[in-house]
């Protein structure tokens, strides 16, 4: 397996990439229209932290092609966790309008609600954004 830094390959085992700045320096090398960056916001802030600052950042260069959401620290629906998702949502929308962004926001999260009817409950976040 070949590794950016030590670093990258202690903390999460098996992967390429686990940094945004490494992703987009890798895409910036390669230099292809249709290779972009999926920005996974749960562990953009696990590894990095500042996720609103990521997003500030590589939203101009037109190479994030994927957002993946899920709150920290314990990978559940938006508003579980330490992130201020409004803010965040509203920080995506700006973003989007002001460089053009159409891509795609995924949830990629364990429903924090278990029981009968929880996927549903857990699903009122949307409600609020």
């Amino acid at each position: 397996m070949y590794c950016l830094s030590p670093l990258t390959c202690a903390v999460f085992q098996g992967f390429f990439v686990n940094r945004q700045d490494h992703a987009h320096e890798i895409v910036a090398q390669v230099n292809e229209p249709n290779l972009k960056v999926q920005m996974d916001l749960f562990h953009c802030q696990i590894v990095e932290g500042d996720v609103t600052t990521k997003l500030e950042r590589y939203f101009p260069t037109g190479k994030v092609g994927h957002l993946q959401i899920a709150d920290v620290p314990l990978r559940h629906e938006p508003g579980t966790g330490e992130l201020n998702w409004p803010y965040v949502f509203d920080l995506i929308d700006r973003l989007s309008a002001q460089w053009g962004w159409q891509g795609w926001v995924g949830c990629e999260y364990v429903p924090a609600d278990t029981t009968s009817g929880g996927t549903s409950r857990g699903l009122s976040w949307l409600k609020s954004n």
